[in-house]
């Protein structure tokens, strides 16, 4: 298996954890992350993004599969299973990882999912009707993102390396 196959591996497997710091530690220190909820984040917002989702989660299952890698490139599939604490509703997310490596690290992660089916599980009635609209989705991502920027301000540690 390629060295940076295991690092994806060791990623995933803190994540299961909920050992942020370990995450954080597989990334290069000008990693650039992106998803549908957050959109893209620099590297202070994506480590803080990953000490803000382990530290406040409570059910949270984490399987992955699908992990390859190159020299240059890695993927890999992971499921996210917990409940959204906003509305108390049970959520599985379902996603897809794509990796570029720099010095040994993860310098770019980018996960793509179904954001009305997240918005449907997540939100109810709300996601059904508008998730897949561009409103709800910048609703989401202008709250996800309001709430990482509460959290490291109230946490500053948490965006450094």
């Amino acid at each position: 298996m390629h060295p940076h196959a295991e690092l994806i591996q060791e990623f995933y497997a803190a994540f299961a954890r909920r050992d942020a710091d370990a995450m954080v530690a597989c990334y290069h220190r000008d990693v650039v992350f992106s998803d549908p909820a957050f959109g893209a984040l620099d590297a202070t917002h994506t480590r803080g993004m990953w000490r803000m989702l382990c530290g406040r989660a409570k059910d949270l299952v984490i399987e992955s599969s699908g992990i390859e890698a190159d020299a240059t490139r890695g993927r890999a599939h992971w499921e996210a299973h917990y409940t959204f604490a906003v509305t108390g509703r049970k959520v599985h997310n379902v996603i897809d990882a794509t990796f570029e490596f720099a010095e040994g690290k993860i310098s770019r992660h980018d996960d793509v999912f179904d954001m009305w089916r997240w918005t449907k599980m997540a939100l109810g009635i709300p996601g059904v009707l508008l998730g897949w609209t561009p409103i709800l989705r910048g609703a989401v991502r202008r709250k996800a993102n309001a709430q990482l920027a509460g959290y490291l301000i109230s946490h500053p540690e948490a965006g450094q390396a």
